[in-house]
Order: C-alpha cells, then sequence, then structure tokens
C-alpha cells in the first residue's frame, strides 16, 4: 500500500503547493464577496479580488479573529445560503456568543478526507479498530474522527468520552488498535488498568494513541507511551477551521505537517502582528482554501508555535509545525511574568515520583500576587517526610528556574485533583475575586 493516503496531494513539491495555493486563495477570495461580512470588509479598505496576483498579497487582507465571528453570530460570515448547509458546530460560549461554523457536504467530505490522511499518516490501515474517546455533538473531536476514521475505512468504536471502566472493555472485547484521547485521559486509562490488573500490552492490542486538544510537553507524550506500550502521535485542530485533521504528525514525530492544500499558514509576531522567520515562535494565523460555506481569510488562531525549518525524512513537503507552546490569550502574568502552563508541565513531568494530574492556581494574599502547583503523586510510594520535603523543594527550585518566581508547590496523593472527561482544568485564576 502506498505510504500516502492522497498521493496527488501529499506528494506535491514546494513549487506546486504554492502555485495550487494561489489557485485556490484567488477562488476563495472572490466566494468571500458572497459573505455580507467580507464584502463589507473588503469595501472599506477599497480592496477587489483581482488584487490578489501572488501569495504575498494575502497580507493586504485584514485579520479575521473570534470576536468577529462573535460579534456576527450566528451566521453572518457564511459565504452560502443557509439552505446549502448541512451541519454546524459552535464552540461553548461561556464568555460570550458561541462562535459558529457553518457546513455544506462538500465541507464535511473533504474534512473526512483531511482526517483520513492523518490517520494514515501514522499507519493506520483499514484493518485497524478505531475506538474514539471523544465527546460527540458540538464538540469537533468526536464527529471529525468518526469520519476520518470511517472513510480511511476502519473499524470504529465511537465510545465518546468518560465512563472508563467501558473503554476497557471495549478495548479487551472488540481488539481496539487505535484510540483517539486527550492527554490527561490517557493518563486516567493508565491509572484504571492498574487499578483492574489490565496490562496494556499484554491484555489489549493498543498499538497507536492519537493525542490533541490539551497542551502537553514532550515528556508527557513519552510518559504516555511508555505506560500504554504505543506509539502517540500529536494532533492539532481548531473549530474554525473544521475541527481535527489541520495538522498532524508523521511516523517521524519531529513536527506536525499542516496541509497546504486546505490552509495557508502564517506564524506573525502577537503584538506587531508582523511575520516571523521560520523557526521563531508566534501566533499561527490561517486562511482556509477549500471551505464553501465559512472561509476564514488570515484567521488568528492565537496559538503560539513556529515552523520548523528543513524537510521532513517522510518525504511529504508540507509546512511542519512545532508542538503548540500555548495560547497568546492564555498566557499567565503574575509579577510581572509571562509564564505558559506548558512550561510548568515539562518541568512536573521530569519527576518519576509525580502523576500527570497537576492544578495550578493563582490567588491573591495580602495584597500580593502567588502561584500554588498541586501535583499528584505517582505510584512511587514515598513515606519518610523528610524526601518528601526535598521533592518538594527541588521541584521549587527547577520551576523557579524555568519561570523566574518561586511558586509554592504541594504534593497530593493520587486521585486528589478533580477529574473532568472534557480538556483538563490545569489554571485556577482567583485573583478576579478580589
Amino acid at each position: 500500500m502506498s505510504e500516502f493516503f492522497n498521493p496527488e496531494m501529499e506528494a506535491l513539491s514546494r513549487s506546486e503547493i504554492e502555485v495550487l495555493q494561489l489557485e485556490r486563495l484567488k477562488k476563495t477570495v472572490n466566494h468571500c464577496q458572497d459573505s455580507a461580512f467580507y464584502k463589507k470588509r473588503f469595501e472599506s479598505i477599497g480592496m477587489k479580488p483581482s488584487d490578489i496576483k501572488c501569495l504575498d498579497d494575502l497580507r493586504k487582507i485584514p485579520f479575521t479573529t473570534k470576536q468577529d465571528l462573535r460579534d456576527t453570530y450566528p451566521f453572518g460570515i457564511a459565504s452560502v445560503p443557509l439552505k446549502d448547509c448541512i451541519r454546524l458546530h459552535s464552540s461553548s460560549g461561556t464568555t460570550g456568543n458561541p462562535t459558529v461554523i457553518l457546513h455544506t457536504k462538500q465541507d464535511i467530505d473533504q474534512w473526512a478526507n483531511a482526517v483520513a490522511r492523518c490517520l494514515w499518516m501514522v499507519g493506520c490501515r483499514p484493518e485497524d479498530v478505531f475506538q474514539n474517546t471523544s465527546g460527540y455533538g458540538m464538540f469537533t473531536g468526536g464527529l471529525g474522527f468518526q469520519y476520518g476514521a470511517e472513510k480511511l475505512g476502519m473499524l470504529t468504536v465511537p465510545a465518546a468520552a468518560g465512563n472508563t471502566l467501558r473503554q476497557l472493555k471495549f478495548f479487551t472485547d472488540f481488539g481496539t488498535t487505535v484510540v483517539h484521547a486527550i492527554p490527561s485521559y490517557a493518563a486516567r486509562i493508565y491509572e484504571v488498568m492498574l487499578e483492574k490488573g489490565i496490562d496494556p500490552r499484554r491484555d489489549t492490542k493498543l498499538r497507536t494513541l492519537v493525542i490533541g486538544a490539551e497542551p502537553h510537553s514532550e515528556d508527557t507524550r513519552k510518559r504516555i507511551e511508555e505506560m500504554l506500550g504505543v506509539k502517540a502521535y500529536n494532533s492539532f485542530g481548531m473549530s474554525e477551521m473544521c475541527g481535527p485533521g489541520v495538522a498532524f504528525e508523521c511516523k517521524e514525530q519531529n513536527g506536525l505537517h499542516i496541509w497546504e492544500d486546505y490552509y495557508i499558514v502564517e506564524i506573525v509576531n502577537p503584538d506587531t502582528l508582523e511575520p516571523v522567520p521560520d523557526g521563531e515562535i508566534g501566533e499561527l494565523v490561517l486562511t482556509t482554501l477549500n471551505r464553501e460555506a465559512m472561509p476564514l481569510l488570515r484567521y488568528r488562531t492565537r496559538d503560539l508555535t513556529r515552523i520548523l525549518p528543513g524537510s521532513c525524512p517522510c518525504g511529504r513537503e508540507h509546512k511542519r509545525l512545532d508542538r503548540m507552546k500555548g495560547r497568546s490569550d492564555d498566557m499567565i502574568i503574575l509579577k510581572g511574568v509571562n509564564i505558559f502552563p506548558i512550561q510548568i508541565e515539562a518541568i512536573l513531568m521530569q519527576f518519576q515520583e509525580l502523576a500527570s494530574d497537576y492544578l495550578i492556581t493563582l490567588e491573591t494574599i495580602d495584597g500580593n500576587d502567588d502561584m500554588l502547583v498541586e501535583v499528584e503523586m505517582s505510584d512511587i510510594f514515598i513515606d519518610d517526610y523528610s524526601k518528601l520535603q526535598r521533592l518538594e523543594k527541588e521541584i521549587t527550585r527547577q520551576l523557579h528556574d524555568e519561570i523566574l518566581i518561586t511558586p509554592k508547590v504541594r504534593l497530593l496523593p493520587k486521585g486528589s485533583i478533580p477529574k473532568s472527561e472534557g480538556k483538563a482544568v490545569r489554571v485556577k485564576d482567583l485573583r478576579k475575586q478580589y
């Protein structure tokens, strides 16, 4: 079998990719004339679709933001009539109007193709059994992977989120070989396996794990691989772009290939909004190239990453993104220092004595902002109080070296931090209450 699910697109050279992108960009900008939002925006800057003559002309177009989606809620950015759409997905809208993305049948088909391409790239084949532990419904990780796995031809187990004992029963009864799970839930699966005396290597056929949705460190990935006896591949997606399938690691595990026949990728300085060189961290900006219902031009994702220079040994010339370093709007500012939770996780995961679950609490005490890092202990039992004190002191020292402030560190028994079926809550900011 071919190493490519879609050789026509996956094997393109850099020059061929750029020719295709320009062709699709012109078509997309012209299509956006049918969007009330973009038509008004083009008129406000005196721009016509014919002004796009090369890829660099993309920078003539203003950025699109999440706030634009909220301000035009629910369907103000759509470029097709509602009667031509067959599905919508939306965010929770906990901080205002939710963001809504519409899809035509062609959009859904293209999305399924992208996800199938990703899964094929990491070795999934029709003879595999794919189990999805993501929530379905409005959350795109459920249906996105479901349709992609079906497109590839795998037997799919739409287990959905939670009910870990049932997940384990499905693993063993159905011979599951491929699992999609967020990193924190993958760690929870292993914990329950230990409780029930299940050896993932002996008692299951698991070999491939797809992880995403939560920022996580390389140490976390390696720990999950060791625990479950699998290869764990990073996935990147977001509902505004469609969902999963935007970028994915190949077997080389050296960056996430972003499908440039579907997207134009820019990395910009989040403060100046000017482009940064390849290899430099900045904010990811994406332009859709094959969407009918709601094409988005220069969408600010708020995700921080970089383009990895050089070529990949897998033979795909589509650019590679580094794992997400955090989000420009999730950044913690404490005592004038900019901190991302992923920096703290990277330190914690270096200690074998610690488990995967942690909670960062920010609070104001006597007028000063402080950070408390609570982290669960692993199965390595320490009953010597002096040893626990030394461990806390060493963790605190390494965290200070990384984030330049001194947090309080509290070691907790396993199972102390509340678990959620969705993304794990890593930061609790109580400062606004004071």
